[in-house]
């Protein structure tokens, strides 16, 4: 099917009532959000016919578009306040910056990947409380911290100390998928706790790494 021949309100609704309420989501600022976001502008054009997918959509690189399920049931793990500091750690094209900021968030969007900061320019016009920074993902974004929420959108095979010293504490969490292998995971939420960090398995999903967050020789958690 052409892109130019998809009614992207109704992919929208479909892809909420199909793939999303189905899957314990039920935010309702999650749900609205996800209705109204146009998706297909979260992707390279040439790959718009699949931003409704139930899959993960290729954004080069190695990083993707995480699919709607997950990234829906991280943003509610997330269960941000109004006003509530966060820090998207390889925020990619922009899309679950996007969603925490119509949570109430007051979102910090970092990424490395200028390809996709350009992408995310163009997504997130027009859309309020999103600051969009470049920088290295393992180094997190200093100048902004301490934050209420750490949000890895991607995967995870280590999380670097400069990210968990960036989370407020007491109080501060990270919500994020910590990665086993390039097809075993779990989504979970942890805090802070003795100076490393405390993560509670939620789900299990199969989000690939960021490659900027695989494990480094020679590191000790």
């Amino acid at each position: 099917m052409d892109r130019h021949e998809i009614d992207y309100a109704d992919a929208r609704d479909r892809m909420v009532d199909s793939q999303v309420r189905p899957n314990k989501v039920t935010d309702s600022r999650v749900l609205d959000a996800m209705r109204r976001l146009p998706r297909e502008r979260f992707v390279p054009p040439q790959a718009a016919v699949l931003a409704y997918s139930d899959e993960d959509v290729p954004l080069g690189n190695g990083r993707v578009l995480v699919e709607p399920m997950v990234i829906a049931r991280l943003v509610q793990l997330a269960a941000v306040r109004p006003g509530e500091r966060a820090l998207v750690v390889g925020c990619g094209s922009g899309y679950g910056a996007a969603l925490l900021a119509a949570c109430g968030a007051e979102v910090t969007a970092l990424e490395e990947d200028r390809a996709l900061l350009a992408l995310a320019r163009t997504a997130l016009a027009g859309i309020g409380g999103i600051s969009l920074v470049e920088g290295p993902l393992r180094d997190g974004w200093p100048e902004g911290a301490p934050y209420d929420l750490l949000f890895i959108e991607g995967a995870a095979e280590e999380v670097p100390p400069a990210l968990v010293a960036q989370i407020r504490t007491p109080g501060g969490r990270l919500v994020g998928v910590m990665a086993a292998s390039d097809r075993i995971g779990h989504a979970g939420i942890g805090e802070p706790s003795g100076g490393g960090l405390s993560i509670q398995p939620v789900f299990d999903c199969a989000t690939p790494p960021l490659p900027a967050l695989r494990r480094q020789p020679g590191f000790v958690f």
